[in-house]
């Protein structure tokens, strides 16, 4: 059983596979490589040294220097390869940081209604009331919607995921899309147009995939455009692509803000200011949707004038 385990440990190909790096990227490989090389090195110097091979001395120091580059660049990509492993550690502990705080403020807010309206001293009117339970009410969904959007995280930042591709219709997915935000256009009094080129190929993708990054940027668009706002919805083809446009009128993004937009849990000031709720992982979802299927996105915005997001994706 133990020498059974003991193998296990030396079989490093296994354990870059169990850690879902390639082996160029693991550091029990190159380790075992760089052994590898001292080993052979020493060997052959020794049989140079012992007269076994017969090597002129610029020979000698070739083969030296050779060895050496060689070394360097192994231990150049272990500590590369470290570096690495750090800075995603520090991008964990960040990530949960962040992650704590953004349950944590919704969850303070519950607690905090839910012990006002139990007590029996809070003379509250029947509309009072009705307002906290709204107030709790969107609490809860912030804290589902941001509990949704980390396991879809979770999910397409995953090394090993693979694409379940289909032939589909953007045409439709984007129409669907729509009817599936009409009770929130309608309410915000948000008008929302389609336009498309007839007779538009399908495409060989991902629906998943595909559809996580258009709910997202109707939604946002929805969200961030005001009462009475308008948002305009394009398709069409582009050479090999579909191209995927989507402008609204809304508060827009800062200049400041704009090369940050894709990060995730990022929020620009001016929506923390208008008091918009969001989980902040939206547009990093979307951008990676996007690339998972071999797209690309891309954005222009103007402060209180408005935002457009475009994306393309390969016909085949």
């Amino acid at each position: 059983m133990i020498f059974k385990s003991s193998l296990k440990q030396l079989n490093v190909f296994s354990k870059c596979r169990e850690d879902g790096v390639s082996v160029w990227q693991c550091p029990e490989f190159l380790f075992l490589l760089m052994g590898l090389t001292i080993i052979g090195a020493s060997l052959t110097f020794y049989l140079i040294g012992t007269g076994y091979y017969a090597l002129d001395s610029l020979m000698v120091a070739m083969s030296v220097l050779a060895v050496a580059f060689v070394l360097f660049i192994i231990f150049f990509t272990i500590i590369h390869n470290f570096e690495r492993l750090i800075e995603v550690s520090r991008m964990k502990s960040e990530f949960i940081d962040i992650t704590s705080h953004q349950i944590r403020s919704p969850l303070t807010s519950l607690k905090w209604i839910i012990e006002l309206l139990a007590t029996k001293k809070a003379k509250l009117s029947l509309e009072e009331r009705k307002k906290y339970f709204d107030d709790a009410k969107e609490n809860i969904q912030l804290i589902v919607e941001l509990i949704d959007d980390l396991l879809v995280v979770t999910k397409i930042e995953d090394k090993n995921f693979s694409l379940k591709k289909k032939e589909i219709s953007l045409k439709k997915m984007i129409e669907d899309s729509i009817a599936q935000f009409k009770f929130f256009s309608d309410a915000s009094k948000t008008e929302i147009k389609f336009y498309c080129k007839d007779n538009l190929p399908k495409i060989f993708v991902d629906s998943y995939y595909l559809k996580l990054a258009v709910d997202n940027l109707i939604g946002n668009a929805i969200r961030y455009t005001p009462g009475k706002g308008k948002i305009d919805i394009y398709l069409s083809e582009k050479g090999k692509n579909l191209l995927f446009k989507i402008k609204d009128d809304g508060v827009g993004i800062p200049k400041k803000d704009q090369k940050y937009i894709f990060q995730k849990f990022f929020r620009s000031e001016n929506l923390l200011k208008e008091e918009v709720q969001g989980s902040g992982l939206g547009l990093y979802i979307t951008k990676l949707s996007i690339k998972r299927l071999k797209g690309k996105i891309w954005f222009n915005s103007k402060e209180k004038e408005g935002t457009t997001f475009y994306f393309t994706i390969p016909i085949k």
